[in-house]
């Protein structure tokens, strides 16, 4: 009898500590919030910070945060969120964001815009975050382009001043040559930055809207408008402007060349001011991409990072918390002056970091829009063909017809127009 009733106590005693364990095993993973982030090693510390004022600010979240390098990032990114995403995910707005909202596999954050005044606070990026009427993004920082250059290189071949006009470009790459010094540093191992090059030249050349009309695959990549773009690109590559092996960098190996000297200038987005050394900073400067064709408004490329909840997050609660919390205009500014951007909440403070000054007023005063950028302003598998054309352009430019007529072929594929 009295095994009888210790192996009853035993059973009972099992069943409560399992379903005890049940229990707290629900409570805990309630309490714990994922997050991905899509980060280069400068950017970390920043992110961090951020992080650690969120789980002060809330002790009861047990917050774990997983850092991934950029690259890595987008090619994991659509596997995540189709199958066991985290609770958020850094990402980015424009196409790239509605590509993911179109699929079903995006929370959508109109209410927390609604609730927490984001509509004015973000008012400038609002389209760029929102998807047939709604919004999907949480915005952090956003980027201006242009070039970074070494001012006392530019003074030793004998460029008077920053190029205002493409001649004036042409010009100093001529005498920054000719001083021993490569003109321009391409990191197009990224083939993103060879995109950084495509944009700028089609915007100055044929202006936004036809940009906008090319990346939404209304224009034949055959058109003459489109080649134009190209054979000025030609033009730099034919006359070695360029940093040699180009294609062998990625962007964490290409910094040094404007530490050391050995290139004078970069396209780049104002974010690569925290990667520049204190000691060099100020003999560096940043000018907007010269005009091309009067007669063309001049348009930028104005990025914008996000905060995304996956669909199929398992604590939106938290999450939602995290958002609001990043999205304070003194977080956001936190987080752009750490990692050289632009703040994109309108009641942060304008950055106090020359280059980024310099950004921030170039696109305050941008007259002929503003794009997102190559691969986040087009359907994401054009976009990956058309990278890979660029780097098959750098390194052969007299392929180009070839390049152009194939990828009219895969337009036509993708886009049936």
């Amino acid at each position: 009898m009295i095994a009888l009733r210790l192996r009853r106590l035993a059973r009972v005693s099992l069943a409560a500590a399992l379903v005890a364990g049940t229990l707290g095993y629900v409570t805990a993973d309630a309490a714990t919030l994922t997050v991905n982030v899509s980060a280069r090693g400068n950017q970390r510390s920043t992110w961090q910070d951020a992080f650690d004022k969120f789980k002060k600010a809330n002790p009861d979240v047990d917050l774990k945060v997983t850092y991934i390098t950029e690259e890595a990032y987008k090619v994991q990114m659509g596997g995540w969120l189709a199958t066991d995403p985290p609770d958020v995910v850094s990402w980015h707005d424009g196409e790239r964001m509605a590509y993911y909202a179109q699929r079903g596999l995006l929370e959508d954050l109109t209410p927390d815009w609604n609730k927490n005044g984001w509509s004015q606070q973000y008012a400038s990026v609002k389209e760029a975050s929102t998807y047939k009427g709604k919004q999907y993004a949480a915005p952090l920082g956003y980027d201006a382009y242009g070039f970074f250059y070494r001012k006392d290189l530019f003074e030793k071949a004998g460029v008077k001043s920053e190029p205002k006009t493409w001649d004036e470009f042409l010009d100093a790459c001529k005498k920054l040559k000719a001083s021993g010094v490569a003109p321009i540093a391409v990191a197009a191992r990224d083939s993103w930055t060879l995109a950084a090059w495509f944009d700028y030249l089609d915007l100055r050349i044929n202006g936004n809207e036809f940009h906008q009309k090319l990346m939404a695959g209304e224009i034949p990549y055959t058109d003459a408008r489109v080649k134009k773009v190209y054979t000025a690109w030609k033009t730099l590559i034919d006359d070695h402007y360029y940093i040699d092996n180009a294609l062998s960098y990625d962007l964490d190996s290409i910094a040094p060349f404007l530490v050391s000297g050995k290139a004078s200038m970069m396209l780049m987005g104002t974010f690569f001011s925290a990667s520049i050394p204190a000691s060099v900073k100020p003999q560096t400067g940043f000018f907007r991409f010269p005009v091309i064709d009067a007669n063309v408004p001049m348009a930028e490329d104005g990025p914008v990072n996000v905060l995304l909840i996956p669909a199929k997050a398992k604590n939106k609660t938290d999450a939602r918390k995290l958002l609001a919390f990043m999205e304070q205009p003194q977080i956001n500014a936190d987080l752009a002056r750490g990692w050289g951007q632009l703040p994109s909440n309108s009641q942060a403070a304008e950055p106090e970091d020359p280059i980024s000054k310099v950004g921030f007023q170039t696109l305050a005063n941008t007259k002929g829009g503003i794009a997102q950028f190559y691969d986040r302003d087009m359907q994401k598998e054009m976009a990956d063909e058309g990278m890979k054309a660029m780097q098959q352009f750098y390194s052969d430019p007299s392929q180009l017809d070839a390049i152009l007529t194939r990828l009219e072929t895969t337009r036509k594929r993708i886009y049936k127009k």
